[in-house]
Parts: structure tokens; C-alpha cells; sequence
């Protein structure tokens, strides 16, 4: 042998004997089914208006929360196997949305932290809608008229439908009529806050016209206005809110949407003076059906067992919660192969990672997922393979069983390991034993963190210390 070579081959032996030396680690995933759409309930003394609090009387505020798969009455007519392929299609337009819309340049900025006083809101996920999984309900006006509201991380701009409409689609409670509203305040074309629209309109009364369209064809118009919004029995005035008469797409059932992006439009930006620029979310497992899910405004939503990263910013874009993911780890060895150069954040705005709640399924720039994916397999060569399912490329045929053991995975972000439970990476496709590896790879340099993997943590945004912090089992 080539005594050049030796010291390659024995460098190579070497790697390989300490891998395998130790051994992998793992934990058990009991075995669930796909989760029935439920029936929607609701606190119906919430919406009469009753015992309503302006925000600086309130002090910290929690809910507990009835989690359901949708709030359109189609879905009980679907199968849980149709409803979840509707859902990963719903999944793939957005993805492909915010891949979009991180390729145009904005200007960044950036709210102004002062007081701080708490309330809370519910959340509620809407499987069939979509823009967006999970809803919330809010009171909209003055008297308030409490309505179903999307709620996304990955959009500013807060707006609902009105009357009167010109095209409206079918949502669940009656359409706010701006007119029975003693709090509503249309915003006129020279007010600095119709200035801070991307495309501002002005009509023949001199009034703001604001316009956001969705990667899905999803799209509202109508007019720029300042609104009370009441959470649970909490009043929070003067928000920017688009008043549309003009919308149109799969917002079916919601009345509008509630953006909770980094934007200067976004509520955290608007209300962040109110409630210290802090806010969290906790989703449960969809199985899971009898925890409640919450958002939480104020500090109260900041969890005591978070571990926090870093918040990063795009010089083009000011929407997306950004943060540096460093490697992963499976069955407690770093996956070779996944550094954090495949996920930089350059300093043309391309690249990086976001943690967004509207987005199901985490995606990975190509090269990380397929190391990722390979890294599984290996550790988990015990299971019986299944056939591909839909993007999922790494699926085991689990019928005739209660729970197995799984190779751990864990997402290293920068200062913050989060260690995922076994059910928010291996998940079930079908009512027959069919489990997939829930992550998928994407062309796009656009990775996100989805919402399976966000599941049964408490994801708090503190923007005040500019850091995304994660917090297990945070939703007891």
C-alpha cells in the first residue's frame, strides 16, 4: 500500500469506528391516526360584548383553547386521508409564495418598543381555509362583532371583510358593517400611515385604498382604515385595518386575516408598544384535540424554560422571522454534512431560514434535507419501508403496531438546541400504518420551519430582545 495513502485510509477507519462506537440515540412515538374534523365551539358570552377592558386596565391574560381541524363545514363531508392532501397541496402554494416574496426587495423597519401590558387571544386551526392554519377570534369594532380571523406569521397587513361587499367570499359570521361601528376611522390619502403601504390607492374621497395579494391568487382591496380590536374581553384601538369590499380567493370561512409578521404594518409592530413587544403561540398536536392552544401578548408570553436564538434581519425584507440554523442532529450525532453555510442569510436578502406557523411542513435548502433524510433511514433501517407519499420520500409501512422507536432529531439554532418529540418529524399519512418522515428538501435557498415541528412547543417572539425562543411542552 502506498504509504501516502495510509494515512487516509487509516483517518477513514478511524471516523468509521467511532461512529459506530457509539450508539444512536432514540425515543418512542406512540402511534396515532390521523385526527376527525371536530365541531367548532366557542364562549359565546365572549361575543356578547360583555365585561370588555381598554388594554392599559388589563394585567396578564390566559386562555384555553378548543383546537379543530377547520371551520368550514365541506370538511366533514371529506375524509381525514383527503383532508391531509388538500392540506399538503394548500402547504406546496405557500411555500412557493414565500419563496416568491423573498426574492422582492422592501425596506426594512422597525417598531418602537415602550410600554407593556398583557392580553391574549385564542387560536384555532382551520385545515380546509386557506393562507393560513390556524385561526383566532377577535372582536372587530365598536360595538365589537367578534369574527374568525387567519392568523399568519408570514404577513403584515390586517384587514377583514365589509360591507358593502362587491365580491365576498362565504365566511362564518355575518360581514362587519363599518357603518354600525362607532370606532371605525377611515384613513385619508396624505395620512403618513397610507404612506407606509406598499401600493397605496386614493379614491374620489380622498381616502387611503390598500391592496395584498396572495402566492395562492388569494386577494383583498378596499380601504385603509383605524379600528378597535377586542381579544377575548381586551380593547386594543386605533389598529391600521383594511376595511374589503373586494376578496376573493380560499379565505373561505375566516373573516379576514390577522398578519403577524415583522412588517411596519403587522399588529406585533402596530400594538407593540402595548405589550412589550412580546408575544408567543402554542399549536398542539392535531391528534391531540383536547389540549388547548393559545396565543398570549405582554410577558406573560414569554415561557421560563424557552431557549432562545437569535433574531436575524433581511436588508430586503422586513415581513419573515429569519434565524440561524447551525445543524441537526439525529439518534444524538450531527448529521456531516449540514453547516450552517447551507442556511446563511446573505447580504443580498437570499438564503436563510424563517419560522413561520402558516407553513405545515418544514422545508430544507436540497443538500441539508437529503443528508437529513439519508441519516434517518440509516438510524431507523428497523422499520419496513412504504411506498413515497406525495412529497414525502421516506414513509414506513407501521400497521399492527401501538409505538416503535425512532432516531432522536434535534434543530441546533444559534444559542438554542430544540429536541423534537417523536410525533412533530414522524407522521401519520393515512388511516392504514402509514408514517412519513416530516420534513421535505426545497430548490429554493428559502428554508422554514414549519408548524409540525413547531407543535407542543410554546414559539415565543420576544422582538423587544430581538430573539425567537422555543419552549417544550408549552401548552399546559
Amino acid at each position: 500500500m502506498d504509504g501516502k495513502r495510509l494515512p487516509i485510509f487509516l483517518s477513514l477507519f478511524l471516523t468509521i469506528s467511532v461512529s459506530f462506537s457509539v450508539p444512536l440515540q432514540y425515543q418512542t412515538l406512540v402511534l396515532t391516526s390521523l385526527p376527525q374534523p371536530q365541531t367548532l365551539s366557542w364562549d359565546t358570552q365572549l361575543d356578547s360584548g360583555s365585561e370588555i377592558q381598554p388594554e392599559s386596565e388589563t394585567g396578564t391574560l390566559s386562555v384555553n383553547l378548543h383546537h379543530v381541524d377547520n371551520l368550514s363545514p365541506a370538511a366533514f363531508n371529506s375524509t381525514p386521508e383527503s383532508l391531509f392532501k388538500i392540506r399538503l397541496r394548500r402547504d406546496a402554494v405557500r411555500v412557493k409564495a414565500l419563496s416568491t416574496i423573498a426574492a422582492v426587495s422592501r425596506t426594512n423597519v422597525s417598531g418602537k418598543p415602550r410600554g407593556a401590558g398583557d392580553f391574549s387571544s385564542s387560536v384555532i386551526s382551520g385545515l380546509a381555509q386557506g393562507s393560513g392554519e390556524y385561526f383566532t377570534r377577535l372582536g372587530v369594532g365598536t360595538p365589537a362583532k367578534y369574527v374568525y380571523m387567519v392568523l399568519d406569521t408570514g404577513s403584515d397587513v390586517v384587514w377583514v371583510q365589509c360591507s358593502p361587499c362587491r365580491k365576498c367570499y362565504t365566511q362564518s359570521d355575518p360581514v362587519f358593517d363599518p357603518k354600525a361601528s362607532t370606532s371605525f376611522l377611515g384613513v385619508s390619502c396624505a395620512s403618513p400611515l397610507c404612506r407606509r403601504l406598499d401600493s397605496p390607492g386614493c379614491n374620489n374621497r380622498k381616502k387611503c385604498l390598500y391592496q395584498v395579494s396572495y402566492g395562492d391568487g388569494s386577494f383583498t382591496v378596499g380601504e385603509f382604515s383605524t379600528e378597535t380590536l377586542t381579544f377575548r374581553r381586551t380593547k386594543v384601538s386605533n389598529i391600521a385595518l383594511g376595511c374589503g369590499h373586494d376578496n376573493e380567493g380560499l379565505f373561505v370561512g375566516a373573516a379576514g386575516l390577522l398578519g403577524l409578521g415583522r412588517g411596519k404594518l403587522s399588529f406585533p409592530t402596530q400594538a407593540g408598544s402595548r405589550f412589550g413587544k412580546k408575544f408567543s403561540y402554542c399549536l398542539v398536536d392535531r391528534s391531540a384535540s383536547s389540549k388547548p392552544s393559545s396565543m398570549l401578548f405582554g410577558e406573560s408570553a414569554v415561557s421560563r424554560n424557552a431557549v432562545f436564538t437569535p433574531l436575524l434581519s433581511n436588508p430586503k425584507l422586513d415581513t419573515f422571522y429569519y434565524v440561524g440554523l447551525n445543524g441537526i442532529s439525529v439518534g444524538g450525532a450531527r448529521v456531516p454534512g449540514i453547516t450552517a453555510s447551507l442556511f446563511k442569510l446573505d447580504a443580498t436578502g437570499n438564503g436563510g431560514v424563517i419560522v413561520d406557523s402558516g407553513t405545515s411542513v418544514t422545508r430544507l435548502t436540497r443538500p441539508a434535507y437529503v443528508a437529513l433524510r439519508d441519516a434517518f433511514r440509516a438510524g431507523a433501517s428497523n422499520l419496513k419501508r412504504a411506498p413515497d407519499f406525495s412529497l414525502f420520500d421516506t414513509c414506513f409501512d407501521l400497521s399492527g403496531k401501538t409505538e416503535v422507536k425512532v432516531p432522536t432529531v434535534v434543530l441546533h439554532f444559534g444559542g438554542a438546541d430544540v429536541s423534537l418529540p417523536a410525533s412533530n418529524y414522524l407522521i401519520p399519512v393515512d388511516s392504514d400504518g402509514k408514517f412519513c418522515f416530516a420534513f421535505a428538501g426545497t430548490m429554493s435557498g428559502l428554508s422554514i420551519i414549519g408548524n409540525i415541528q413547531q407543535q407542543g412547543f410554546r414559539v415565543v417572539f420576544d422582538l423587544a430582545s430581538n430573539r425567537v425562543g422555543f419552549a417544550p411542552r408549552g401548552c399546559a
